[in-house]
Order: structure tokens, then C-alpha cells, then sequence
């Protein structure tokens, strides 16, 4: 197989020899100490990535995506921008022009290799998906049968891209432990649970409770755009930087109106998304954020996820504490009882929490 292609543009000698170095064992690594140059190798080479440099002189990394985005040649190639900013401000400013990611500089050789890996992954998978969706636009009525399979080859193709999503941001907030599979599968067992006591089905009838279960995954997409000097501090965050943490319901919600926007199928699934990544931090007595939503003005799906994704994060090991055994995790959930969270619901999740243990020790192992 051919090597794939990577450009690094940067103004810095420094970082152009080490990014080449980091990457050059698994990737075809051309480089560029400005916009200009790297126009000049896109002549005669078609990259599976750019990774392009923000404060450069002359022509800017924001100026350069735009020319690369304008031309029809170049517009399909994925970015991501390099900065040594801690600016969410200039973050989203990239994102907003087209940029997938960002890395913060320095970098270390292991992160900038395992980030180029995992969106070289979704990048083939959506090449892959929009071969696929040519060909299925060529059947006719009288394909039917093969139209179904193909359906379903899509769907699952969605969903591999979906996970590759969701272990980026884990790799972004130093997660390795399985939070978002475990999340999944607490949230079944809560709804479950729900439907058999007959509660809060006025919302539940309403669901299509498989996509409701698949889209969160993406409850914490948000932390895409908060540096990784606060997403993987060991110690206490200062205000200013749990400021910046209490952003990321808002940048989530933000990044999945950006999905909605640019596809014209049913977005019952980015809908579900949404609802998570914005409201699963408020609190039951409006204490939480992004807005200070209170009772039932939450939505019940945000409701849903402050309990699974509050449970996760206590008996999980953190930079910042060691883990809560489940007995103090399920202690302090009932403690914040009409509180932090949904009465009704914490009454079910202590009937079902011994299902929640045994979920965590089965992802754990």
C-alpha cells in the first residue's frame, strides 16, 4: 500500500524537523516553512492531511485555509491547525473556517502520531461512505434488495465513524478508560428501567431509544474546543480555567449545529446529540450550566445523562482524585437528590445501581 501523504507547514525549522520526524515512520511527511510553499508542493501533491501552522508571516494559517477551502482541488483535504494560542476564541475561529482539529504546540511525538492516525481513520471511512453513496445512487427500484444491504453496510459505517469521534475527544480529555462505551450502556439501563415502572413515558414513547442510546456518545464533543492544558491538568483548575470547562456544553451544541447544517437526511439522531451535549451539566436546583436551567425546564435528556455521566466520573480514576468504590458513588448521588438531579430519577438509578456496577467492571475489564 502507498503511504499516505501528510503536509506540515510551519515558519519554525524546529517544529517542521520534529513533526517530520514523529511522523515520517508511518506517513509520507513533505514540509513547508510557509503558505507559500506549501501552494507550491500542492501542485504536485495531493496530501491525506494538511497540518498547518496558524502565525506564520506574510500569509496567516486563517488565510491559507480559506484559499485551500475556495478551490474545488484542495476544499476535501483535511486540517488541522497547529498553535501555540491558548485562545478558544482563535480555536473556533478555525473550526468555524473549516479546520477539523487542533493541536497545541509544543506538541509531543505521541500525541501529534495517535491525533494524525485517528482522523486519517475517519477520513478514509468517509471516503469510503461517499464512494458508497455514488454507487448507491445508481440502482434503480429493481435493485431494492441490494439498496437495503447497502443501507445497512452505511449505517454501520456511521456509526465506526460516530466512535472514532468519540474516542478523540477521550484521547482530548486523557481518557483511556472506556467512559463514553460505559455511558452508552448506563443510559440503556436507566431508560429500561423507565419504561418498566412506567415512568416519564410521555418522553420515552416519543424516542427512537436506540439512536437516543447511539447519539450519546457524543455528550462531550464540546471539549474539542477547550485547550488541552485544562482538559489534562493533573491538579485543581483555577476559576478562569473551569470558566473555559463551562463552555463546552455551548461549543458541543455549536459543532453539532455546524453537522445539522451541512446534511439534507432525517437529523432525529443529531437532534438527540444536541440535547445531551448542552444540557447534560445543569442541575436539578439550577445551580449547573451552561444557563442555570432548573426542574423540568431541563430537558429530560440532559436530566438522563447528569446521572450516568456523574456516576462514570466518580468511580473512574482522574488526573485530579483517585476513584470512588460504587457504594460512595451511589451514597452520593442519593445525597444530591432533588439537588444536583431528578428525584424521580436517582429513586430508579438506586434500584438499578448494582446494574451499574456491573457494567463498569465489565468495560473496565
Amino acid at each position: 500500500m502507498e503511504r499516505e501523504i501528510i503536509v506540515l507547514v510551519d515558519d519554525d525549522i524546529s517544529n517542521l524537523k520534529m513533526g517530520r520526524n514523529a511522523l515520517s515512520k508511518n506517513y509520507e511527511v513533505y514540509t513547508a516553512p510557509s503558505a507559500e510553499r506549501m501552494f507550491d508542493l500542492l501542485r504536485q501533491y495531493t496530501p491525506q492531511l494538511i497540518l498547518l501552522d496558524i502565525s506564520m508571516p506574510e500569509m496567516d494559517g486563517y488565510q491559507a485555509i480559506k484559499i485551500l477551502k475556495d478551490d474545488p482541488a484542495t476544499k476535501d483535504i483535511p486540517i488541522i491547525f497547529l498553535t501555540g494560542k491558548n485562545d478558544p476564541d482563535s480555536e473556533l475561529e478555525g473550526l468555524r473556517l473549516g479546520a477539523i482539529d487542533y493541536i497545541s504546540k509544543p506538541f509531543l511525538a505521541d500525541i501529534l502520531n495517535k491525533r494524525v492516525e485517528l482522523h486519517l481513520k475517519v477520513e478514509r471511512q468517509q471516503q469510503w461512505l461517499r464512494e458508497k453513496d455514488e454507487e448507491l445512487q445508481e440502482f434503480n427500484e429493481s435493485l431494492q434488495h441490494m439498496v437495503g444491504q447497502k443501507t445497512k453496510n452505511i449505517f454501520e459505517l456511521q456509526l465506526s465513524i460516530l466512535q472514532t469521534v468519540a474516542d478523540l475527544v477521550e484521547m482530548r480529555d486523557g481518557e483511556t478508560g472506556g467512559h463514553v462505551a460505559r455511558t452508552q450502556q448506563y443510559l440503556k439501563t436507566l431508560i429500561d428501567a423507565l419504561v418498566d415502572m412506567d415512568l416519564y413515558q410521555d418522553q420515552i414513547s416519543k424516542w427512537n431509544i436506540d439512536l437516543v442510546v447511539l447519539s450519546s456518545q457524543l455528550h462531550d464533543v464540546g471539549k474539542i474546543g477547550i485547550d488541552d492544558s485544562i482538559l489534562r491538568k493533573p491538579g485543581k483548575l483555577t476559576p478562569e480555567e473551569f470558566n473555559e470547562i463551562k463552555k463546552h456544553p455551548v461549543y458541543g451544541a455549536e459543532i453539532i449545529d455546524r453537522m445539522m447544517g451541512n446534511i439534507r437526511t432525517d437529523t432525529e439522531f443529531l437532534s438527540y446529540a444536541r440535547t445531551f451535549a448542552e444540557t447534560h451539566q445543569e442541575k436539578w436546583d439550577g445551580s449547573g450550566y451552561p444557563y442555570g436551567l432548573a426542574g423540568e425546564n431541563i430537558p429530560f435528556l440532559g436530566r438522563l445523562m447528569a446521572i450516568v455521566d456523574v456516576y462514570d466520573a466518580l468511580v473512574s480514576k482522574r488526573p485530579y482524585k483517585k476513584p470512588f468504590s460504587h457504594e460512595e458513588a451511589v451514597k452520593i448521588i442519593v445525597k444530591d437528590k432533588g439537588t444536583h438531579f431528578d428525584p424521580v430519577l436517582v429513586d430508579v438509578f438506586e434500584q438499578v445501581s448494582d446494574k451499574f456496577k456491573q457494567v463498569y467492571k465489565g468495560v473496565e475489564a
